[in-house]
């Protein structure tokens, strides 16, 4: 940890040590501008939430991608990404420059200057949030979900030790237990930031820490680039922006990240003159899972499924085409808020379990996280991964059982409902396993399965050849309940192309800057209603990128243009 700096100035200031901001940071440092970078958290948080990320990097017409055969382009990704977004504000202008600048990035140099960092890709892309409602509809027509080899802690590896290498140059000072209150302004301009020093606290990554004032504190810059992230941490504040188009919050939720993602750097903005804009659209998963092993409280993962399980709501109704397992995040969810339950159902066996679960999270895929080789081929040879295998085991949410009525009475004991009717969910299980028997039945989402499975990433990894659930060789038979995860922020701060904050009338605050989720990752909301899956890190990397840069050049030009005339 840094010894408090003998100079209260710097040439930039950067609030906020996750991904957005280490990538601004150093962007900074590169520069050769002199940084602050403060955090609330203590320094085993550094990185954020990118630690806990499965790592997945958007990227289009990539090598992985045409290795696999995968045609994809630039228009291709440009057409999905609006066809997802629905931009349809007229504050939506910025987000829709940031969204083409973004896919022209993904398409350009976006995969070369993360090689150039030493970052790598595992060989398979895969094909998340692929929609289904039509050509027009939501969702990326072909896969373009790269995972980063080392997944989130190998994407952030490279920043880190450049800020590591700045720090030791004296370039970067890194302050921790250093809480933003508020943002110093003169003349309309942003001038620096003010706050509380909070005590040590040993706790650690991703755990809650105390809020006992220390002291203050309080340094100048002619630039402060704000990457706080959002909201998705504080229920309270989820609860508020919940937008009617969704039906009702839920009472009962996971969160998916920590609790230090409370929202507040968006409001100490708001405070500082900048406007804030598509605050109800967020992005939460209808696949939470309660964490078996929490590191923060409430701890939700979410499954990132293949598409063969049976999805059923509360009372055990079929999910309607194309709610079926990885297709429509948000029009799950607003199908599901509608039934008036916070929890649905998957139903499937072991062996769809085996091959098609995966969790999202760094810490779920040791293997991909220790860029281990031997172990990812070793997911081969296993009938269901380990970590699967442990929430098999420990988690609340999984049952097993032989029969379906079995299953059925432990479903309804979990919940304590008894709203499942064991008869219908059997008529349900055997009217679905019938249409595998079929080849020409009409099931859609036998017939998204047999799609699917032309696809050589997911005929490897991520679908089984289509089977009947209630086979007993591919048995036991496996539900698994599943809640509301919180997780992202889709609106924001409001941002130009250079990521410099504007105010409510469309100006600019001096000196002010924001990036990542803090600002919708770019324009105040980059990914409209919805987002196209991989664009979450890639947004902190772009829209960091971009306040870094433009920041090191504002202060530059702080420094040698004369002041204003009274």
């Amino acid at each position: 940890m840094s010894n408090t700096p003998h100079s209260q100035h710097f040439d930039v200031i950067v609030v906020g040590a996750g991904l957005a901001g280490l990538v601004a940071a150093t962007e900074v440092t590169a520069a050769g501008a002199r940084v602050l970078l403060l955090d609330q958290e203590p320094e085993t948080n550094l990185g954020a939430q990118a630690h806990w990320s499965f790592g997945g990097i958007f990227l289009v017409d990539s090598p992985e991608q045409r290795r696999l055969g995968i045609k994809d382009s630039e228009d291709l990704a440009l057409q999905d990404w609006e066809n997802t977004a629905g931009f349809d504000r007229a504050e939506d202008d910025w987000a829709r420059k940031w969204a083409r600048a973004y896919v022209r990035w993904a398409a350009g140099g976006k995969r070369e200057w993360l090689h150039q960092r030493g970052i790598r890709f595992f060989p398979v892309v895969g094909w998340a949030e692929r929609g289904g409602a039509g050509a027009q509809g939501p969702g990326n027509s072909v896969p373009r979900f790269h995972i980063t080899w080392g997944t989130g802690p190998g994407l952030l590896e490279p920043f880190i030790r450049a800020a590591r290498t700045a720090e030791a140059k004296g370039q970067l000072t890194m302050l921790w237990r250093h809480r933003l209150d508020e943002l110093d302004t003169e003349n309309g301009a942003v001038t620096g930031v003010r706050g509380t020093v909070l005590e040590p606290d040993p706790s650690p990554r991703g755990m809650a820490s105390n809020r006992i004032k220390a002291g203050d504190f309080e340094y100048f810059a002619p630039a402060v680039v704000i990457a706080t992230g959002g909201i998705g941490g504080n229920l309270g504040k989820v609860r508020a922006a919940w937008p009617q188009r969704l039906g009702t919050p839920p009472e009962a939720m996971v969160s998916g990240v920590p609790a230090h993602v409370d929202g507040r750097g968006l409001d100490i903005a708001q405070r500082a003159g900048a406007r804030l804009v598509n605050e109800d659209r967020m992005w939460h998963y209808t696949e939470g899972i309660a964490n078996w092993n929490p590191v923060w409280e409430n701890h939700g993962i979410r499954i990132l499924p293949g598409p063969s399980s049976l999805w059923l709501d509360a009372t055990g109704k079929r999910l309607p085409d194309p709610l079926w397992p990885g297709f429509d995040t948000l029009g799950t969810l607003e199908h599901l808020r509608a039934t008036g339950h916070d929890h649905s159902w998957f139903i499937l066996n072991r062996r769809i379990i085996g091959k098609e679960f995966a969790l999202s999270g760094s810490e779920q895929n040791p293997d991909l996280t220790g860029k281990d080789i031997r172990a990812v081929l070793a997911r081969a040879r296993v009938d269901v991964p380990g970590p699967v295998q442990a929430f098999l085991d420990h988690g609340e949410d999984f049952l097993q059982a032989s029969t379906i009525d079995e299953l059925v009475a432990k479903m309804n004991r979990l919940t304590g409902s008894g709203l499942l009717d064991p008869v219908k969910v059997a008529e349900v299980l055997k009217a679905r396993d019938s249409a595998v028997a079929n080849p020409f039945g009409k099931d859609g989402q036998i017939a998204a399965i047999t799609s699917a499975r032309k696809y050589l990433g997911d005929k490897l990894v991520r679908s089984v050849k289509p089977h009947r659930i209630t086979d007993p060789q591919a048995g036991p038979l496996v539900a698994v309940r599943l809640r509301i995860l919180t997780r992202k922020s889709l609106g924001g701060i409001q941002t130009d192309l250079d990521s410099r904050v504007l105010d409510a009338a469309g100006n600019r605050v001096a000196g002010l800057y924001a990036a990542g989720e803090a600002a919708g990752f770019g324009g105040g909301g980059y990914h409209g209603y919805r987002a196209l899956e991989g664009t979450f890190l890639g947004g902190c990397l772009f829209s960091g990128r971009a306040a870094g840069r433009h920041a090191a050049a504002a202060q530059a030009r702080a420094w040698v243009e004369p002041p204003t005339s009274p």
